[in-house]
């Protein structure tokens, strides 16, 4: 498995393709986790992957907020990559948003 943490807000390496405005947060396996900077409060991730994309809420507990092609199967290895790592995406989100 690999994956690629975050670094910092300010730091080139907060995203593989150089992207500060939506930092990649991990890379594992094809899909890619990552934030847009110019978006709502409440916390969550978005999830680009071969088949689709999904957003999940992170507050006040792991939630599907948006699916767009992806099937159920794939959408729980997603949950539980998240679950494996929440408090690294909680950390990740704090320090790029300030908070």
């Amino acid at each position: 498995m690999q994956v690629k943490t975050y670094q910092s807000a300010t730091r080139s390496e907060t995203s593989l393709f150089d992207e500060p405005m939506s930092p990649t947060i991990f890379r594992e396996g094809g899909d890619k986790y990552f934030f847009f900077s110019r978006e709502e409060d409440r916390i969550h991730i978005h999830v680009l992957s071969a088949d689709g994309e999904a957003k999940f809420w992170l507050d006040p507990e792991i939630e599907l907020a948006k699916n767009h092609h992806l099937s159920r199967k794939k959408l729980k290895e997603i949950e539980s990559f998240i679950e494996v790592h929440y408090d690294e995406l909680i950390d990740a989100w704090k320090r790029h948003f300030g908070h």
